[in-house]
């Protein structure tokens, strides 16, 4: 069954790039093992022992998985970008302390974690993590319920399937409606996915009430079985509409061929799930699990390819198979065989804690080194990193030829513009939803002005020169920001998320308006039309100046169709596929000019000649990435541009 379960997993990962339902199939599997473990110590009448049964757990999990992560960090800085390399380290962590998946749960709804949606090569642990943290609360409750049991004198198995039907049922219900509503969140979610290791341990313990199937049956089982778990990860689309009732597919599969068993017949599964390839695929099946997806990612990475073909994905397969062969042989057969930690406790805790030093060490070493360089290119930034004021006319560098670019690869990822905390006192929405969604300045008692910045991340990024700006003046900043939902007073085709959210920000600045509002005005885009209005803008500044409100909108900056960021990083700053045309990403004249002197509140700053230089639009000024990623502004070189920005704004405005 393991067997089966990681060839799906592989095959359809590598050849089709769809998810199987495999790792569903490991899930009940692992919960039905540790069942039959656990009941039978109580059945014998030994003893939990929970410390040692984790320490031991643990022990033999941890080697071949330290090794996976570090090949996979050490070729992660050979062969992917700079820029993708810090998250390889936080998930190197994360992967190691079985705390992945939540890494993930957050970048799935963070929308500012969407351009680095391309595949991590540890990713594949988010399963691996679910498992551990199932592995540490499973031998809890099967305690709990034999002191349980004990005390009040109840039939333990009986209470067992009360107690693991609830959490089947719970955790069922619970998946559907998570599903439902924010399917991307539970995928990775621990508590969406308790109902399969449930349905796992309540196989377990129902198995031996089922010996009245008979042999036709049986066969019919295991085939029906496997048939639908091979079937799955074709008829099913996994990865968008799992973990909820969908799940049942696979693993009600899986439990088929387990109920099957052995049936002793010419006819029955078990003669060719019971064949020596396959059990000796089985005993790998841990370590291929763990080496199939950073060797997929990495080579992808190094061939440049976005997905394997049939040739290349045998020779990814084949050298994940003979890593794993080399895996098992060398590293999880020798280190479970040592005798010397299973004497006492302590031993087996040091063993595992050596595992995770082996890791630990090297990761942290890479975090320090990343630490001062990044501190000794900051100590030199303003003489070597002026950014946007290199494009200011009669602009003189005096940087050292040599200086590095800022900021520095690992930390560009992260470098966001934000404002100092959340909203409190007066700022506060009213309105909870809206909590999350509002920050502000460190603002004086007695601000002369308030400012509200309102949209997406493209006004969010403006942050970094709108902060500098009230600081030197005065005013309280705060904004009202959801990624990908540009604000307008009607309803657009933008989803019925951000209509909710664009409604109860109405609502909120209606009740409690600020003295203006800074926004984006325009769309860029990497194809034609290149740059348009945002829909609704000229009705959006009317209805706030009827209110008394300023508006102000900024235009927008170039976008792409890859990763501006990367582009200079592997190829080099004055690579011309890192320096597009201008006319190519952004309209010959601005959008926003139809609207000047014709919109009433409404005045416009346009910052495009401080981002391109008037023929390209390059991906390093004044040594400073220009970009983050594909289309958002850098925040250090935005805040490059605050003193010029600050000039236009109080032009355009008039604001003293």
């Amino acid at each position: 069954m393991r067997s089966l379960a990681v060839l799906m997993v592989v095959t359809y990962h590598v050849w089709f790039g769809r998810v199987s339902g495999g790792v569903d199939v490991f899930l009940l599997i692992s919960a039905f093992l540790m069942t039959l473990q656990f009941v039978g110590r109580y059945e014998r009448g030994s003893q939990m022992a929970l410390i040692k049964h984790w320490l031991h757990l643990f022990r033999r999990l941890l080697p071949a998985a330290a090794l996976v992560i570090l090949s996979a960090l050490a070729a992660s800085y050979v062969l992917l970008p700079r820029t993708r390399f810090p998250d390889v380290v936080s998930q190197s962590w994360a992967s190691l302390f079985y705390v992945e998946n939540r890494v993930l749960q957050a970048d799935a709804v963070d929308y500012y974690a969407a351009d680095h949606a391309t595949a991590s090569p540890l990713q594949h642990f988010w399963s691996l993590s679910i498992q551990g943290q199932v592995f540490i609360l499973w031998p809890l409750i099967f305690a709990v319920a034999a002191v349980l049991a004990r005390r009040f004198r109840l039939r333990y198995r009986a209470l067992l399937c009360y107690i693991f039907a609830a959490i089947f049922l719970a955790s069922l219900s619970f998946s559907i409606f998570y599903t439902a509503t924010s399917q991307t969140q539970a995928y990775f979610d621990t508590g969406a996915r308790l109902w399969e290791f449930a349905l796992g341990t309540l196989l377990a313990l129902f198995l031996p009430g089922l010996t009245f199937l008979s042999r036709s049956v049986r066969v019919v089982l295991g085939w029906v079985g496997v048939l639908a778990m091979i079937s799955c990860g074709f008829i099913l689309d996994v990865e968008g509409a799992f973990p909820g009732f969908v799940a049942l597919w696979p693993t009600l599969a899986a439990s088929c061929v387990i109920t099957a068993g052995q049936t002793n017949s010419r006819w029955g599964v078990d003669r060719i799930l019971s064949a020596g390839p396959l059990v000796k695929l089985g005993d790998n099946s841990y370590a291929l699990y763990l080496w199939h997806w950073p060797v997929l990612v990495l080579a992808l990475a190094w061939s440049g390819k976005e997905h394997a073909g049939w040739l290349s994905g045998s020779i990814i397969i084949a050298m994940s198979l003979g890593l794993a062969f080399l895996t098992t042989r060398f590293v999880e057969k020798p280190w479970r065989s040592w005798a010397w930690p299973e004497a006492r406790r302590r031993r087996a805790a040091l063993a595992v804690a050596l595992c995770l030093a082996v890791v630990a060490v090297p990761l942290t070493a890479v975090q320090l080194q990343q630490h001062f360089q990044a501190q000794a290119v900051m100590s030199q930034a303003q003489r070597n990193n002026p950014g946007a004021l290199a494009l200011l006319p009669g602009f003189v560098s005096g940087a050292d030829s040599d200086a590095a670019i800022l900021p520095t690869p690992a930390l560009l990822p992260k470098d966001w513009a934000t404002l100092a905390g959340p909203c409190n006192g007066e700022l506060e929405p009213s309105n909870a939803s809206l909590r999350k969604s509002c920050g502000q300045n460190e603002a004086p008692v007695e601000a002369a002005k308030t400012v509200l910045v309102l949209g997406d991340s493209h006004a969010q990024q403006w942050l970094a020169a709108i902060d500098a700006v009230g600081k030197q003046h005065g005013w309280r900043v705060y904004s009202l920001l959801k990624g990908g939902c540009r604000f307008s007073v009607l309803a657009a085709n933008v989803g019925s998320d951000c209509n909710r959210f664009n409604a109860a920000v109405r609502d909120e600045v209606t009740a409690n308006p600020p003295d203006a509002i800074i926004t984006v005005g325009t769309m860029a885009a990497p194809s034609s039309p290149a740059e348009q209005l945002v829909p609704g803008l000229e009705a959006t500044a009317a209805y706030w100046h009827q209110r008394g409100v300023d508006m102000v909108a900024i235009r927008d900056n170039p976008r792409f169709n890859f990763n501006m960021a990367e582009c200079v990083v592997v190829k080099g700053a004055e690579n011309p596929d890192c320096r597009l045309s201008q006319r190519d990403v952004l309209a010959l004249k601005s959008p926003l000019a139809a609207l000047q002197g014709r919109a009433p509140g409404l005045s416009i700053v346009d910052m495009t000649d401080l981002i391109c230089d008037g023929e390209t639009c390059p991906g390093v000024v004044g040594n400073t990435y220009v970009y983050k990623d594909n289309n958002h502004l850098s925040r250090t070189y935005v805040a490059s541009m605050s003193s010029v920005f600050s000039d236009r704004l109080l032009t355009a405005t008039g604001w003293k």
